[in-house]
């Protein structure tokens, strides 16, 4: 068990890390409001607002994993709180969007400064059989808050007005600052000795940001943008494989707990943010419902979720990471089929089969990320979690991608079921290919510990 000044450390870093996903979903209730008050349309505050924030908060996640190992994961952290906090005041005080876009992409960087710094800091300060248990604690955190956002959101927006929004961010990080103040540490020495990878960095954001734009759009622009994105990884591979200190190291990827783990981590969450997204769509085209009707529906999914990540940290710790991953996934396909084989006659048909889904989900999710880190070296610890957690965020943007390409709720009954059970075989295939992955997690080993593991990253 870690000592009571790191574990209070480790809670200050995560409260940081959950307003990420948290300021992802609870700004789309504000949209309306802050459109009316700054006069401009739903769709331009949604691209400035929601669709800036993603593509930053994906994009500078390598590179602020990357920054954690050069300056220290404690050193970082704060940097990122202070980040997150003046993007947050500054959207509370802009008087336009485009200070409000600007105070989005701030707060963004900030997550994608945190969030890498928080998963790697539970590696490194951890013991092996007790990181699983941190890795469930966070996943779920992570999961409930980017749930509740919309939530959250919309009762603030209700009492306070959309201002409350940014606002409200203040008092958690004046929180996870406090706790973090307290902490003592030892000191990491900076690396300065070679320069930081500038060009790499560039190059990555660029690939990631142009990428995810042409996922977002579709016919001839998302296949140019996609087109650009995909030469543009042949200078960024060149320029990785000649500067001595990378972004990304490909080295990371002779892994095979670290490449597999990784890659479960993004089909996982495919499969998750593709159905937060879905399941409202198809239910409100086939039944009655209002959104508050739907939330409730989805509620048992991300309870479900979250209890199964708590518990799967604790199994992961003692039966290793491939044996609960194997089971998350199973439980998950099992999920899949019980939503195929219900008739939908009625909303609440979907209940247990979401559970089911929800506990695959959230016993697979903290075992992957557990085991993708296993086997990394100290120092490279935030350059393997900032190429995590930026394929956590990719999964999702593809699963949406494809559900937007699938599904047209606006069609018949039978034209918007036969379109769920298409989107739900593509979740099956996913769902096997993850089984695939699990293959190559390590089981239950105390020794994999890596201050006496080999590095694989060297």
């Amino acid at each position: 068990m870690p000592e009571r000044h790191t574990g209070r450390g480790l809670v200050a870093a995560g409260l940081a890390a959950c307003l990420m996903p948290l300021n992802s979903t609870m700004i789309a209730v504000a949209v309306p409001d802050i459109g009316a008050e700054l006069h401009h349309d739903p769709g331009t505050v949604t691209q400035a607002l929601v669709a800036t924030y993603l593509v930053a908060a994906i994009a500078l996640q390598s590179t602020g994993g990357r920054l954690g190992d050069r300056l220290g994961q404690w050193r970082v952290l704060t940097i990122g709180q202070a980040v997150l906090g003046i993007g947050a005041l500054l959207g509370f005080i802009g008087a336009s969007l485009w200070v409000l876009a600007a105070s989005r992409v701030l707060m963004a960087a900030g997550g994608a400064i945190v969030v890498p710094a928080t998963i790697a800091l539970i590696r490194l300060e951890l013991p092996s059989d007790g990181r699983g248990r941190a890795f469930g604690m966070f996943g779920a955190a992570m999961a409930l808050s980017a749930g509740i956002g919309p939530i959250v959101g919309g009762e603030l927006v209700h009492i306070f007005g959309w201002e409350s929004i940014f606002l409200s961010n203040l008092p958690v990080l004046a929180l996870s600052v406090l706790l973090a103040a307290g902490v003592r540490h030892v000191p990491t020495p900076m690396r300065a000795a070679t320069p930081f990878d500038w060009l790499g960095s560039s190059l990555l954001i660029a690939v990631l940001s142009i990428l995810i734009l042409g996922l977002q759009v579709s016919g001839p622009a998302s296949v140019m943008l996609l087109a650009v994105g995909g030469l543009l990884c042949v200078p960024f591979v060149s320029v990785q494989r000649r500067v001595s200190d990378p972004v990304v190291s490909f080295a990371l990827f002779r892994s095979a707990p670290f490449t597999a783990g990784t890659l479960l981590i993004a089909l996982l969450n495919l499969v998750m943010y593709a159905l937060l997204f879905e399941i409202p769509l198809v239910l409100g085209a086939l039944f009655p419902l209002d959104a508050r009707q739907t939330g409730r529906l989805l509620v048992f999914f991300l309870l479900a979720m979250v209890g199964a990540s708590v518990v799967a940290g604790r199994l992961t710790d003692r039966f290793g990471a491939r044996p609960v991953a194997l089971a998350g996934t199973l439980i998950g396909l099992a999920g899949i089929g019980a939503l195929l084989a219900a008739p939908l006659e009625s909303a609440g048909q979907m209940r247990a089969p979401l559970v089911l889904l929800g506990v695959g989900l959230g016993l697979a999710n903290p075992a992957a990320q557990a085991a993708s880190l296993a086997h990394v070296s100290r120092e490279r610890s935030g350059m393997a979690a900032g190429v995590s957690s930026t394929m956590r965020y990719l999964g999702g943007i593809v699963g949406v991608a494809i559900l937007g390409r699938v599904l047209d709720s606006d069609g018949s009954r039978a034209s918007v079921i036969a379109q769920h059970h298409a989107l739900l075989a593509v979740f099956v295939a996913v769902l096997l290919s993850g089984l695939v992955c699990v293959r190559f997690l390590p089981g239950h080993d105390h020794a994999s510990d890596v201050g006496t593991a080999r590095d694989v990253s060297e």
